[in-house]
């Protein structure tokens, strides 16, 4: 397991906004794909598909945030030890 890999695993039991966004982008995820899938799309179906491309995107920007936030207290509390 990664180091990367390691620290999401353990954000994903101690911070619940990590988790919550996690899931969120798991089901954007999932009904972008579904939406995909269809051959034709009305014009309705293709905003949701430009909507959900967005939700996904903030999502995942704000894990990566996360992410960034917990390395650099790693790294702080590793400096002081």
């Amino acid at each position: 397991m990664t180091e990367q890999e390691a620290l999401i695993e353990r954000l994903m039991v101690q911070h619940q906004e990590f988790r919550h966004l996690k899931e969120e982008h798991q089901q954007y995820e999932q009904e972008l794909a579904a939406l995909q899938r269809s051959p034709f799309l009305s014009a309705d179906q293709q905003w949701r598909i430009s909507e959900l491309k967005k939700l996904k995107l903030m999502a995942k920007d704000r894990m990566e945030a996360i992410l960034r936030e917990a390395r650099g207290l790693q790294k702080s509390a590793q400096a002081t030890a």
